[in-house]
């Protein structure tokens, strides 16, 4: 019998290891029972919390995405112009809270998993919605509606991208470097509207 008080405390128990099985594994072909054995709890307690491996898993991605979006709004109190704003959208991407190996693969297989998942779908398209306006807000202040959108794509194509390499490859820019490749993909656009 669960102990009162002790949920919260053991969901997070439970998505904390389930991104740590993910990052290890590389995929989401881990079972409730080696996430409820990392999280120090039998499967029987996981599924009692959660129901299912995909319960489990569509948590886990509404907490790092719960974290993505305070920082997000972290940065952006720091930001003062359109394009410090557009900085800090695309900057959080890259935190260290977002932009580690487990992270990394647990965004990947959420992808992936959407492919296959009519819930985990709707929650990537609330990630997708919420970063193209956020993105547009401050874009639209910039560049003509078409334009604002293309870019908004194009950055938003460039964080996914690096996510892939970054799972892919060893050989990735460090996050420094990848906060300054968008950074730069912006002032390609700025430079190109200075000169029309």
């Amino acid at each position: 019998m669960p102990k009162i008080g002790m949920e919260p405390v053991r969901k997070q128990a439970l998505i904390e290891a389930c991104i740590a099985e993910i990052g290890q594994a590389g995929t989401l072909d881990v079972t409730v029972s080696q996430i409820a054995k990392r999280a120090g709890m039998s499967s029987a307690l996981a599924h009692h919390y959660f129901g299912s491996k995909e319960q489990i898993f569509l948590a886990t991605m509404r907490h790092v995405m719960r974290i993505y979006g305070e920082t997000v709004l972290r940065n952006l109190k720091l930001a003062k112009t359109p394009v410090e704003r557009l900085q800090a959208i695309t900057d959080s991407s890259f935190d260290s809270n977002q932009f580690e190996r487990a992270i990394v693969a647990a965004w990947l297989n959420f992808y992936v998993r959407a492919l296959h998942s009519a819930e985990t779908r709707r929650l990537l398209n609330v990630y997708a919605g919420r970063l193209q306006t956020n993105l547009l807000h401050d874009l639209r202040k910039i560049f003509p509606e078409e334009t604002a959108k293309e870019i908004a794509q194009g950055i938003a194509a460039l964080i996914d991208g690096f996510y892939i390499r970054s799972a892919l490859q060893d050989s990735v820019p460090g996050r420094d470097a990848l906060k300054a490749i968008i950074a730069d993909y912006l002032t390609l656009w700025l430079e190109r509207t200075d000169r029309d």
